[in-house]
């Protein structure tokens, strides 16, 4: 499990736990003999195949036509279909190669399409461990209004790895379920920055949820990058 330093009210801090926990279907598909399915990866086309790769054997696209009535150059059977593994990300350049140093570039356009700013993209890194904390704001919001207002994409399960830790998320957790909100919670000096979970990722504004039962509890960071807003009657936001 990654862990995640964050305080509560009274500004105390302690580097907890966080996953997340997919939930498994209770349904599942299976074949007609009754085994279960299996997902795999079939070898769709190759370089070789490509239609850039062909128009330029060929000479121009009436030419590949003609070659493709004749002797389907398009198709390989001897490797379409083919089942495979584990595969490898790479970057190619304008020939096809690969290439072993890519300096990758951020390209900001206009809504019409074109390029309005170009500069090397800067990976930010993860803001949640270390040094840096989210801070617990004292901001809260109903639950009902935070589930109209905001669409939350991923959520993350806080963990205790102490005793101390225990007392330390679960009062947290008693205090948002007692009250039904959601606590907005932040990195930076004021605490009201988004959270970088992992280095070039998606920045997000999080909110915690709290649920108790018994001495049982539960502590769900949830992200947000996307906020719903009501139309008017002329279909403007």
């Amino acid at each position: 499990m990654r862990g995640i330093n964050i305080s509560n009210e009274k500004k105390q801090d302690a580097e907890v736990a966080f996953e997340s926990i997919a939930q498994k279907s209770k349904v599942k598909f299976v074949l007609g003999n009754g085994s279960e399915k299996q997902n795999i990866k079939i070898l769709k086309s190759t370089i070789e195949l490509t239609d850039e790769t062909l128009v330029k054997k060929y000479g121009d696209l009436r030419a590949l036509g003609e070659a493709i009535i004749e002797s389907d150059p398009e198709l390989d059977i001897e490797k379409i279909g083919k089942k495979i593994g584990a595969t490898h990300k790479l970057y190619l350049d304008k020939d096809n190669k690969i290439a072993y140093r890519v300096n990758m570039l951020q390209i900001v356009r206009t809504p019409d399409g074109e390029e309005k700013d170009r500069k090397d993209l800067t990976k930010i890194l993860a803001n949640i461990t270390g040094e840096n904390m989210v801070q617990w704001s004292g901001k809260k919001m109903p639950k009902e209004m935070a589930v109209r207002k905001f669409v939350f994409v991923h959520k993350y399960q806080l963990k205790h790895i102490s005793g101390l830790t225990y007392d330390f998320l679960y009062s947290m957790a008693k205090e948002l379920h007692e009250s039904k909100s959601l606590m907005f919670v932040g990195t930076g000096k004021k605490g009201n920055e988004p959270l970088i979970v992992t280095s070039g990722g998606t920045p997000y504004r999080a909110f915690l949820e709290g649920r108790i039962d018994g001495d049982k509890y539960c502590l769900i960071l949830h992200l947000t990058n996307m906020e719903v807003k009501a139309i008017n009657n002329d279909g403007n936001i």
